[in-house]
């Protein structure tokens, strides 16, 4: 869950378009990610802020929203059968950075971000 990040001092960011690694101080790591299968796809399609605000300082705020309609800015060329925006908020003194995913499917297959402890 994005919450055990809040205390936890971030040193080191991975990132990809299907997957996202902080490192912390205290050597552990989490991994956000989507377990791909077939009919269905989950990616970052955005980072709002600066990463490295997130860098050398306590995480003081994380959360998870997700919402099953398009944002007034985002325009799709076709309607996918089933798909989910989640947004990832993390809050540090320097700043905030909010992390949208989109996933998409046929509506059988889950759309769902892991967040998990890795090391």
């Amino acid at each position: 869950m994005i919450e055990e990040l809040i205390g936890k001092t971030l040193v080191k960011i991975d990132k990809t378009d299907e997957k996202i690694i902080f490192h912390t101080l205290d050597g552990t790591a989490y991994r956000m990610s989507h377990y791909q299968d077939c009919c269905e796809s989950v990616t970052v399609e955005d980072i709002c802020g600066d990463l490295d605000d997130l860098l050398n300082t306590p995480i003081v705020q994380a959360f998870e929203k997700t919402n099953s309609e398009n944002p007034p800015d985002v325009k799709k060329e076709f309607q996918d059968d089933s798909f989910t925006w989640t947004f990832y908020t993390l809050s540090t003194i320097k700043g905030t950075v909010t992390i949208r995913w989109y996933g998409e499917s046929n509506g059988y297959y889950s759309e769902d971000i892991e967040v998990e402890l890795i090391k």
